[in-house]
């Protein structure tokens, strides 16, 4: 116990001795303090408080990393009184610590007047930034930096920028400040300031925001506005994105405003001559121009002649073949092609174009080739219950009707000959333009066998006739091995019981009366029957009658015997 005694009595009075050679304690210590440069030694000031012993200060305390100190004997400096070192009355003192004090009671005063402060970003950290606040540093979340996302933050490193304080614990040294409230408290400002001078027709630069499907969102400076796809420019666009970037600087112009809804319309193309004006005097109807197809629909396809100027070409008028078939396979999207102008409608804003008009008819172009009368050689593609397909073009067929292919043989047997895919000759007959049709020959190509006989017999004349088919309403025959002609079973004989077409046998020869000569046909129409009573009337005018007293049979009989008798003599 009396040890214990002993070493408290001497720790009490080597206190007393250092109080005695120091001086009572003046509360200095933790304090900020004006000091005076006394003189710099290498790399630390010397500074006067006013206390009894000198302050030493590191020359680095006085200026940002990397900068030269600026500090020279005489200045007058606020430090900050860290405490007394040793028995030799050293004093810590600290600049940065003094610079930090003051800094922290004066983003006090700011925080508690909501005021704001200004501040250097200078580091990264994780989740934000360290702001410099005059001395104090302040940490800046990533989501408070700005009021869209920021993918770079070099150009905000370094420049003095307002920020608000959100809190503050002097405590633990913490300080979380935000620039996004400085400037969405800036917008807001100047959104109130622009929707209050806001009218229709104002021009206003501004920075696109966000692109969509049908358009984009401008910054006008505090509010947004929508730039419509169809207000970006003249010509078609098929997406935003075509012709605008995200963060793209544009000059646009107030098409519609509504106060109520602070909803702001835009364009762009408004600021820009429209194409449209005097378009009937640059493209005249039945004039040809070149352009490129930007749309293809059902209906038919866009093609653009000139930026912001497009015509549409109906389906029917892509092509003079190929029917009932959608554009797309027509033509291409971005495909350069000819076009006619068909009809203009300025008012409408309205062309209609025509692709096939530009490329020729080919049902003209045919006949100027090919008149009637010429011999073409073409592939069957098509043979039909009528007739064959042959073509004659890379998308256009002349048509041989079954009649056409042979002189002698039914339509139905002459096709027999032909296969799909065959190469033939045949004659052009016909080209109608307006129907587009092409009638071809075969039989044609050669003379028709029977048109002697036909130049030759008229109505009214006595044929001789070989039986070469039988049917129940009657009788086919041959004239001259290449003229059918046909007896029908009333005309067989004068006599109905005799008007029996079984009668006849095939191979038989019989005379018979022309009645009709189709020539277009290449038939004769005959009678047996209207033979017979003509040659009654005949015997019954040079033999006499039955009034005369001679019996029909004697008068037919002596005709009979005098046409023998003629047959013999020749």
């Amino acid at each position: 116990m009396a040890t214990i005694t002993a070493d408290r009595a001497g720790s009490e009075d080597f206190a007393a001795l250092l109080d005695a050679t120091l001086g009572p304690d003046t509360g200095f210590a933790g304090s900020v303090v004006t000091g005076r440069v006394v003189r710099v030694d290498d790399d630390v000031a010397v500074v006067d408080v006013g206390l009894k012993s000198e302050g030493r200060v590191p020359l680095k305390e006085f200026a940002a990393p990397g900068a030269k100190p600026e500090v020279k004997p005489g200045d007058l400096i606020e430090l900050f009184v860290e405490r007394y070192e040793d028995r030799d009355g050293s004093i810590v003192l600290s600049r940065e610590k003094a610079r930090r004090e003051e800094a922290w009671t004066n983003l006090e005063k700011s925080f508690t007047a909501n005021q704001r402060v200004n501040g250097v970003i200078f580091g990264r950290v994780k989740g934000g930034f360290t702001v410099d606040l005059g001395g104090a540093v302040a940490f800046l979340p990533g989501s408070q930096v700005d009021i869209r996302p920021v993918r770079d933050v070099g150009p905000l490193m370094g420049s003095p920028q307002p920020f608000q304080i959100l809190k503050m614990d002097r405590a633990r040294g913490n300080i979380v400040v935000s620039r996004r409230a400085v400037l969405e408290e800036t917008r807001a400002e100047q959104r109130s300031e622009l929707i209050q001078g806001l009218k229709e027709g104002m021009i206003l630069d501004g920075v696109v925001k966000n692109i969509t499907d049908y358009g984009a969102f401008v910054d006008l400076g505090g509010v947004d506005g929508l730039l419509h796809v169809t207000d970006i420019a003249w010509r078609r666009i098929n997406h935003p994105s075509e012709a605008l970037t995200i963060g793209q600087p544009v000059k646009v112009q107030v098409i519609r405003f509504n106060p109520e809804t602070q909803r702001i319309s835009l364009g762009m193309k408004q600021l820009m001559s429209d194409p449209w004006d005097g378009v009937a005097l640059k493209y005249p109807v039945n004039a040809k121009f070149s352009g490129r197809v930007t749309n293809i629909t059902d209906y038919g396809a866009f093609v653009e002649l000139e930026p912001g100027v497009e015509g549409l070409v109906h389906v029917s008028e892509m092509s003079w073949t190929k029917k009932n078939v959608h554009p797309g396979k027509i033509v291409a999207t971005s495909e350069q092609v000819d076009v006619m102008i068909l009809d203009v409608d300025e008012p409408k804003r309205r062309i209609s174009l025509g692709l096939k008009q530009a490329q020729g008819n080919p049902w003209e172009l045919f006949l100027e080739a090919h008149p009637p009368g010429n011999i073409i050689e073409g592939e069957i593609r098509n043979i039909t219950e009528f007739g064959l397909f042959i073509g004659v073009g890379p998308d256009i067929d002349g048509m041989v009707h079954m009649s056409d292919l042979s002189w002698d043989q039914p339509g139905e047997v002459a096709m027999q000959a032909y296969t799909k895919g065959q190469i033939v000759k045949a004659k052009v007959l016909d080209v109608d333009v307006e129907k587009e049709r092409i009638s071809l020959g075969i039989k044609q190509l050669e003379a028709d066998p029977a048109a002697e006989v036909l130049d030759r017999v008229r109505k009214g004349d006595i044929v001789t006739c070989v039986v070469t088919k039988v049917e129940a309403n009657g009788i086919e025959v041959k004239v001259d091995d290449v003229l059918t002609g046909f007896i029908r079973r009333a005309e067989l004989a004068r006599d109905r019981a005799d008007q029996r077409p079984d009668k006849f046998a095939i191979g038989e020869k019989v005379d018979a009366k022309v009645t009709a000569v189709d020539r277009a046909a290449r038939r004769l129409a005959l009678t047996i029957k209207g033979k017979e009573v003509e040659e009654e009337r005949e015997a019954m005018k040079e033999y006499g009658s039955a009034d005369s007293g001679a019996s029909l049979g004697d008068i037919l009989g002596a005709a009979i015997r005098r046409r023998r008798e003629m047959a013999g003599e020749e």
